[in-house]
């Protein structure tokens, strides 16, 4: 599991960039969890993405654990919902322990 940290933004960008290329080739599905976020930029998010379809080329799930309602909000905001599959409020609610 790969945990996000509450900034995840251009000054954090190295980090989250290098955390997250360690697990392109994870066969197994990656989880991340998102409950900690409280800001992400377009850097964060960009990072998020290229993340998600490079697994998604190679046939690999990534699934989100928690909520953020900043990442979901921006993730709207940039009209990225459909290839990031984060988790409406409802269904985390669903999940959740």
């Amino acid at each position: 599991m790969f945990s996000l940290a509450a900034e995840c933004t251009v000054a954090d960008a190295g980090t989250l960039k290098s955390g997250l290329a360690k697990l392109l080739d994870e066969a197994k599905t990656v989880t991340v969890d998102i409950s900690a976020v409280q800001r992400i930029d377009t850097a964060g998010l960009q990072i998020l993405t290229t993340f998600v379809l490079d697994r998604m080329v190679q046939d690999r799930d990534v699934e989100w654990l928690g909520q953020a309602p900043v990442l979901t909000a921006a993730a709207t905001l940039l009209g990225l919902n459909n290839i990031l599959k984060l988790p409406m409020a409802e269904e985390a609610a669903e999940t959740a322990p």
